[in-house]
């Protein structure tokens, strides 16, 4: 039930991948407490989709979300969530906060240090409220987690061990063949993926202070040194596809649903698609598109795919991170030794 004491808050989608699509549900789902105003997203499919969905009139609707910046357009929204791509948080985020927007950003907050202090800065002396979606720190787990820390529950805490296991067919999916396979382009796998929990230990440790840190990574499996004898560069055309784990037919094809990793693939399926006419689009998508290469070497992917993170903190207390790439398992595993 929603309640009547909320003054409705107004919003505008910055970037229309699929977090920006999740964050954009909230509308759907507390239509009193939130509405969208407008959109900005480069992909057409997507922002049709979004426009219907949510009844947005043609002119709030963008192909770039530098013109909602544009100092001749006035502030639409109280808030702006950007959910563009890591690289791209930055100025996004820097220019719609001097218009005034309150500011609601996916993580990475962005790609260098200092960009993340001068984000702070502006949003500052902007008067403007700056939150990042480090959304498990409101899990009740994480919660607990904090209080039997606080607690002493276990007595004083020696060390804590992590092992995030990313999963093979997400980390193939994202860090291979996706939008965070190349540095360069983005950023690395460890501030992609895993700064959520990195945020969680600092979190944790607080009051603490971390003293020292050092990592170790190597980019071990999805090389062209491990292409199997036979594999072609796409998997639809492959001799050996049907024996190989990272199969983007097997990962996309076999179960077609409406999953986000088929989403990522097909971003402009429409609502009232029928799973044939997607999978006619996801087969499409294979035949064409950097989802369905072979993952040994034709990727032009250089992020790591093992690394291992050690931190030392104030009080002598120590953090061993592990990053698994390759694991069937993706339940991530956390050990505090008291």
């Amino acid at each position: 039930m929603e309640s009547d004491e909320y003054r409705q808050i107004t919003g505008i989608i910055v970037g229309g991948g699929n977090r920006g699509q999740k964050y954009a549900e909230y509308a759907r789902h507390f239509p009193k407490r939130f509405r969208l105003i407008a959109i900005a997203e480069t992909r057409i499919g997507v922002r049709k989709k979004l426009q219907k969905r949510y009844s947005l009139e043609d002119k709030y609707v963008y192909d770039d979300w530098r013109r909602l910046a544009d100092s001749n357009v006035e502030r639409l929204a109280d808030c702006a969530l950007i959910t563009l791509l890591d690289r791209e948080h930055y100025e996004a985020t820097i220019k719609l906060a001097k218009k005034g927007y309150h500011i609601l950003l996916e993580k990475p907050m962005a790609t260098k240090l200092e960009h993340c202090k001068e984000i702070v800065q502006v949003c500052r002396d902007n008067n403007v409220l700056l939150v990042v979606c480090h959304v498990l720190r409101y899990l009740p787990i994480v919660k607990k987690i904090k209080e039997l820390l606080g607690n002493n529950t276990i007595g004083k805490l020696i060390s804590i061990q992590h092992i995030e296991p990313v999963g093979f067919w997400h980390f193939a999916h994202s860090y291979v063949r996706g939008n965070w396979h190349n540095e360069n382009e983005n950023c690395f796998s460890l501030l992609a993926k895993c700064c959520h929990d990195l945020d969680l230990i600092q979190y944790w440790m607080q009051p603490r202070r971390c003293t020292d840190i050092s990592s170790f990574g190597k980019l071990m499996h999805f090389n062209r040194e491990n292409k199997p004898i036979g594999a072609s560069d796409r998997c639809l055309t492959c001799s050996v596809e049907s024996t190989c784990p990272y199969s983007a037919k097997k990962i996309y094809l076999e179960k077609v649903s409406r999953h986000r990793k088929v989403s990522v693939l097909v971003p402009d399926i429409e609502d009232d698609e029928n799973l044939d006419q997607v999978k006619i689009k996801v087969k499409q998508a294979l035949e064409n598109g950097p989802y369905g290469k072979c993952v040994y070497g034709d990727c032009n992917n250089d992020v790591v795919d093992q690394q291992v993170v050690i931190l030392n903190f104030d009080d002598d207390m120590s953090i061993k991170y592990s990053i698994k790439d390759v694991n069937q398992n993706l339940t991530n595993t956390k050990m505090f030794n008291g």
